[in-house]
């Protein structure tokens, strides 16, 4: 089996057995991944194999790159600003200055230390060891509830689909997300899943193709290759025998449709696709949205919103619901938008929840995903001034209460009998995870796990082939400023409270680099910080996705003791090859002794993390306020009960032994929440 689909199973606590069964090392293997990586095998202990131990080292870590202080973090901490100032000076001017990145350059100043064996056990990891047939089956249910999904899939999940529906030569009957069939389409080369699409589609494909193969981001400067273009007819003819033309939707785009259809030299071949031809390069624009803009611009909301809900559906009214409730005139008005308001779209709705539960920040940040990449743009003094779909308190409150109706209603009765760990309330829905990277640990963005008491974080990131990646932590206040601390900044910052390893800038055979924080020390240090925020950027300009870059964190008891990279301490690894320099890696409140995971790229070619603002990530900190996966699944159940014994669905992040017919749902089962979430 692929070392894709092992790796992905190991973020489950999976291992695949293709071995052959009359091994007689099982024993050994048991015994190395309990002393390296704290890992217990509940079950198949008989399947275990040797290659499981490389599996388990390369997930979580193991012969890690030395940073540059190889005395890391006791030594960095004796040296004196003026040692660790020059230290940094003298390694620039060779390697940035003479331009020597041949060979990797340590501290002068710090010689490192002989290392005694490490005495921190670590988190004990339950892992089940499964047979190869079982590992597929795995995996076509993985796939196929990934696939139920309304959302776009992220690089990891749309990597794992795409060679899982290749190499099994399997074709799938659902694809709920246009995305996901537009860039099966393009992956697979087939017209295919061209019947999960419609004409408007073939945009989002010109674009994805745009973007993906040619690194271009403006549609409006195609140059495709040949075979692209005859590519992109096909569909097109497809869709045209299908009937599924959608003229109206396309009028939203007659530009980019016109451009389109001179770079590729389409020749009509129908009667319906000369129609087609012929009103993307005529005169009129019969797109709903001119027709919805036109009654909304002459007071005329009711008939506006009913365009919208008939011709677009309750998605679309939904997503314009705060711009038809800030024109409603009357209360009256307003009852009628929400009589209008009824959808069946959950993540629709548990998205307005989070939106009308949480108060936006001031000035606000709008944000969205393209291209499995964040978008940010902050809300400028202009706009602010003349915002004009501003809801009052009592309008979100209002809508808040019809969305979480609405939502109640949809769920109601999904699920029996069903037994909900309390500690759930800790992870958030993943609504929109597509700008995630993917590893072992991973959890959903805003999702609070506490730290306890006399552990250090050890944020780490290392690679190869790049010179400089930067780790970089970030404290903000209450009112939004930062502090940085960074290869820039810590010379003068290395303390009990912060320490870090030193800025490794000639690293391509291999670098890492690391931030130790005390949060007990640092509290007191920095009283006025209420947030650390982690990041990760390539300064030497080039993607992540062409690099080797892993990050993560670890909980350490006894940081001074033992090696730098301890496996066992790692509470999360995951593989950052997001086509991007720049990438938010997760949060600590520090008020509430909390890690928070963010795990983001970030689109855009920013190499220095604290030229960006980082305050509207605080907006994530807050989701499993407004709804978790404890309240989610809290609506599903026809009846919860406190005995797991009793349940036909548990829900928890404890190892669990199940019965026959029991169904467990994990904090890291995303594509059997999706599934749920898109029933």
């Amino acid at each position: 089996m692929k070392q894709l689909y092992k790796h992905h199973l190991f973020q489950r606590h999976l291992f695949v057995s293709d071995a052959d069964s009359s091994r007689t090392d099982q024993f050994e293997t048991m015994y190395t991944l309990a002393n390296l990586f704290s890992i217990q095998i509940t079950e198949g202990a008989d399947l275990l194999s040797p290659e499981m131990i490389r599996l388990a080292s390369g997930e979580l870590g193991e012969n890690v790159p030395v940073p540059f202080y190889p005395g890391f973090p006791a030594s960095v901490r004796e040296l004196t600003s003026d040692q660790l100032f020059f230290d940094q000076l003298l390694h620039y001017a060779s390697t940035y200055g003479l331009g020597d990145f041949s060979s990797g350059k340590k501290s002068i100043f710090d010689p490192g230390v002989k290392r005694p064996e490490s005495q921190e056990p670590g988190s004990l990891r339950k892992f089940t060891v499964i047979p190869e047939a079982n590992a597929v089956k795995r995996l076509h249910s993985i796939v196929s509830n990934l696939l139920a999904g309304t959302r776009p899939l992220s690089e990891e999940q749309f990597e794992l689909t795409v060679n899982f529906l290749r190499d099994y030569n399997i074709t799938m009957k659902r694809i709920a997300s246009k995305d996901t069939a537009v860039r099966l389409t393009l992956a697979l080369r087939t017209t295919e899943y061209v019947s999960f699409l419609s004409m408007p589609d073939v945009i989002r494909m010109v674009d994805w193709l745009n973007c993906s193969e040619y690194e271009n981001r403006n549609m409006k400067k195609l140059n495709l290759r040949n075979q692209d273009r005859k590519f992109i007819i096909s569909v097109m003819d497809e869709l045209f025998r299908l009937g599924k033309m959608e003229l109206r939707s396309c009028f939203e785009k007659k530009k980019l449709w016109n451009g389109l259809l001179h770079h590729i030299h389409y020749h009509a071949k129908t009667p319906e696709a000369q129609a087609f031809v012929d009103a993307m390069r005529g005169k009129d624009n019969r797109s709903v949205y001119s027709d919805f803009e036109a009654r909304m611009a002459r007071g005329h909301i009711r008939e506006a919103a009913d365009i919208l809900l008939k011709e677009k559906g309750s998605g679309a009214l939904l997503r314009n619901l705060d711009y038809l409730v800030s024109r409603c005139r009357s209360d009256e008005d307003m009852e009628y938008i929400l009589n209008l308001t009824d959808s069946k779209n959950v993540i629709l709705l548990c998205q307005l929840l989070i939106r009308y539960s949480l108060e936006p920040g001031h000035p606000r940040t709008f944000r969205f995903v393209k291209h499995n990449r964040l978008w940010v743009h902050p809300e400028s003094k202009w706009e602010q001034e003349h915002r004009r779909s501003a809801l009052s308190a009592e309008q979100t409150s209002i809508l808040r209460e019809k969305v979480l109706s609405n939502l109640k209603a949809v769920l109601a009765n999904r699920l029996g009998k069903v037994y909900i760990d309390p500690d759930m309330v800790r992870y958030a829905l993943p609504l929109q995870e597509s700008a995630s990277q993917g590893g072992f640990g991973v959890l959903t963005r805003g999702t609070r796990l506490p730290i306890p008491e006399g552990n250090t974080i050890r944020g780490f990131t290392y690679w190869e082939k790049v010179d400089d990646i930067d780790l970089s932590a970030f404290g903000i206040t209450e009112d939004g400023r930062q502090i940085e601390f960074s290869w820039r900044t810590m010379a003068s910052k290395q303390s009990k409270a912060i320490t870090y390893s030193g800025d490794v800038t000639n690293g391509y055979d291999g670098g890492s680099e690391y931030f130790d924080v005390n949060l007990k020390v640092f509290r007191e240090q920095f009283p006025e910080v209420r947030y650390i925020i982690f990041c990760d950027n390539v300064f030497t300009r080039l993607p992540f996705s062409r690099c080797i870059c892993r990050a993560g964190y670890m909980l350490r008891r006894k940081p001074d003791s033992g090696e730098i990279f301890e496996p066992k301490t790692v509470e999360s690894a995951f593989r950052i090859d997001c086509d991007s320099t720049f990438a938010y890696l997760f949060g600590i409140d520090l008020t509430k002794r909390e890690f928070i995971w963010l795990n983001m790229a970030r689109n855009g070619s920013e190499t220095v993390a604290g030229e960006t603002g980082l305050y509207f990530l605080t907006d994530y900190f807050r989701t499993t306020e407004a709804i978790n996966l404890h309240t989610f699944f809290e609506m599903m159940a026809a009846e919860i009960t406190d005995c797991p014994e009793d349940a036909e669905v548990i829900v928890t992040d404890k190892p669990l032994m199940t019965k026959k017919g029991q169904t467990l749902i994990r904090e890291y089962d995303f594509d059997r929440i999706i599934a749920l979430m898109n029933q």
